[in-house]
């Protein structure tokens, strides 16, 4: 809402130009540092980010984006309507796995997954949790293939302990305690929805992108 006027300030206090990247190509970099993770390939790859408020997109095929959505379900308002109890109960999990399932079927139909790779905190988290770190190590990280056992697997973990007990996880970052549980049951369900039985965590961002783009060309 205040770009203009950070902008202004930054060139007045620093004298330095800065380019807001449109989300188009927001979306195509981070696409671009995908495939630099998973190399050129033919085939069909989607890309998702699950956060706290929505969950995007981005679908492409070879080095072509063809398409992106981004839809109004994250993290916190699962958490919030269903996981009213703390441990949650196998009620309110199975009333919140059953709502993503309607909601995504709904909005995601006719989409093929050759590759599907995961990027942002929920999965980098749950790529930590599986390997036990202690300390977050980017280049373990990346790379990770997760398989749906695994997901299933951390979904239970995280329904069985308290949020406070949730903390205690290896790998898990305390703030993300209370919609980890949400998160995981997003992820399960995508990977339902497209019909997958492993996906791949990137951890590369933007940068990676810009550099791959380079050397495309």
């Amino acid at each position: 809402k205040n770009r203009d006027v950070f902008l202004k300030r930054v060139k007045d206090e620093l004298d330095l130009d800065i380019t807001v990247i449109p989300g188009e190509e927001e979306a195509r970099l981070s696409y671009l540092a995908v495939l630099s993770t998973i190399g050129k390939t033919d085939k069909n790859v989607v890309v998702f980010d699950t956060g706290g408020g929505s969950t995007e997109f981005i679908f492409g095929k070879g080095t072509n984006l063809n398409d992106r959505i981004s839809l109004n379900l994250g993290a916190i308002h699962p958490t919030e309507e269903f996981l009213l109890s703390d441990p949650v109960t196998n009620t309110e999990l199975s009333k919140m796995l059953d709502y993503m399932e309607n909601f995504f079927d709904k909005h995601i139909n006719n989409k093929k997954a050759d590759y599907l790779v995961g990027i942002g905190g929920t999965v980098t988290s749950m790529g930590a949790v599986m390997h036990k770190m202690v300390k977050y190590d980017p280049d373990i990280i990346q790379g990770t293939e997760m398989s749906l056992k695994e997901v299933q697997n951390q979904i239970e973990l995280y329904q069985n302990k308290t949020i406070e007990e949730r903390k205690e996880i290896p790998g898990l970052q305390p703030k993300r305690a209370d919609v980890i549980l949400a998160g995981a049951g997003i992820i399960k369900t995508i990977m339902e929805i497209f019909k997958v039985d492993t996906f791949t965590i990137s951890d590369r961002g933007l940068r990676h992108g810009l550099m791959f783009d380079k050397y495309l060309k």
